[in-house]
């Protein structure tokens, strides 16, 4: 047998040369925690906002599908296979009745408008009153919070006080809801995200709560975030100088585009444009935990049935194709949204259901198939049926049904999160 050339001094060095680039790995690129990520956020001028919201939404979608003709009706015109409308039908049915809005997000931005001083923080404060009594008798989404103005110069300072009156108050009735998400609208460059960070530290240090528990969403609506006045991408940086307090990067589809000058006719969710936005956003996201958001389509399904009936498919087919692209979450604007959303939603997962539990079995058990697949590919399988299972589209005794244990499942989708339970 030949003698190895390097001993294991060398060895010892080349780990001690490396080492900071492990820890930075590491740090920066922890991957996914496995937590849920919700299907879509609904977004609603926050002066609007009552606890029975969710509730209303949902009734208006079912009146909706109604008023179409009823769930087989509206399936057969989105081209919903037979083999699976029975059970996208039963699901999507129980999803609009059970949970209509997965995260709700209250809107003091474009959705709210300037209304003055006083009426901005009267809004504010009975927002997040409301939120925290909605969140307390158990009616609140999920996920919830706002989206306050942006931080450039001529509203900075009336989003940094949104901000600041929203938190007091929920901090004021108790703790923070672990489902709150804020969101930080228009960023452009990687101060304003520093900015962001810096408030999040001055409440954590006054309220004395735990540092990094406030966290943001970052919306990618102007093309300095894409690329900055030398050439490279801020958006990375916007990432990682945030250490670990951005949680997501949300694609704002019009904003951005108006940016470019595209046409309003031709503004779109699949404007080559918005898919070279995506794709810097898809990669500068990789495996540093933060979640990834399409936009919407200012399409609304409203008018008579044809109008309706075309702004579903429009939907339909934008979801189905975010979601091919990775993108497994995107705005809704309007109740009837909820459907499309729900329903292409529904059936990608339980399209590749069989087969990624088919390959992800062989794999487990080191069975020889045709498709020969790595620990990469395992785990994206993996993370598939895990989305499905926590968005509904799948039942935990479907997965069980196929001799995959879901412990076994999480643990190959989100190494990450397994950790987190066992040790906790």
């Amino acid at each position: 047998m030949t003698a190895a050339l390097l001993s294991a001094a060398d060895l010892a060095v080349f780990d001690q040369q490396l080492t900071a680039t492990d820890r930075m790995l590491a740090r920066q690129f922890p991957g996914d925690d496995g937590s849920r990520q919700p299907v879509h956020t609904v977004y609603v001028p926050a002066d609007t906002y009552t606890s029975d919201l969710p509730r209303r939404w949902g009734a208006a979608a079912q009146a909706a599908i109604a008023e179409q003709g009823g769930i087989d009706a509206v399936l057969r015109s989105l081209q919903v296979p037979e083999a699976f409308a029975p059970d996208v039908a039963r699901l999507v049915t129980t999803k609009l009745e059970r949970e209509p809005i997965e995260d709700l997000r209250l809107d003091f931005e474009d959705g709210y408008g300037d209304r003055g001083r006083a009426t901005e923080d009267a809004d504010v404060c009975a927002a997040a009153k409301r939120l925290a009594a909605a969140h307390a008798e158990g009616s609140a989404p999920a996920f919830f919070g706002i989206r306050c103005k942006c931080f450039e110069a001529a509203t900075r300072q009336r989003g940094i006080r949104s901000l600041d009156l929203f938190l007091s108050t929920l901090l004021d009735a108790g703790d923070l809801p672990d489902g709150l998400v804020l969101t930080l609208p228009k960023v452009s460059t990687v101060a304003q995200v520093e900015v962001m960070v810096q408030i999040c530290r001055r409440f954590e240090e006054h309220f004395g709560l735990t540092p990094g528990r406030l966290r943001f969403e970052v919306q990618v609506e102007t093309p300095q975030l894409i690329l900055g006045p030398n050439g490279s991408s801020p958006l990375a940086s916007a990432i990682h100088v945030a250490e670990g307090r951005v949680s997501g990067l949300h694609y704002g589809t019009y904003d951005y585009s108006a940016s470019l000058g595209i046409a309003a006719a031709y503004q779109s969710m699949e404007h080559p444009a918005a898919d070279h936005a995506k794709q810097v956003m898809l990669v500068a996201a990789a495996q540093t935990g933060v979640r990834l958001s399409d936009g919407s389509t200012n399409i609304l399904p409203v008018g008579d049935a044809q109008a309706v009936d075309s702004a579903w498919q429009l939907s339909a087919r934008l979801t189905r194709r975010s979601l091919e692209r990775g993108y497994y979450q995107g705005w809704d604007l309007h109740p009837a949204q909820l459907v499309p959303r729900f329903i292409a939603n529904t059936l990608f997962y339980r399209e590749g259901f069989a087969s990624a539990t088919t390959r992800l079995d062989n794999y487990l058990r080191g069975v020889e198939s045709a498709v020969m697949d790595e620990p990469a590919t395992a785990r994206a399988l993996a993370a598939f049926v895990a989305r499905g299972l926590a968005c509904g589209a799948v039942t935990a005794d479907e997965i069980t049904a196929t001799g995959i244990e879901t412990g076994a499942l999480v643990a190959l989708a989100h190494p990450r999160f397994d950790a987190t339970q066992e040790s906790a």
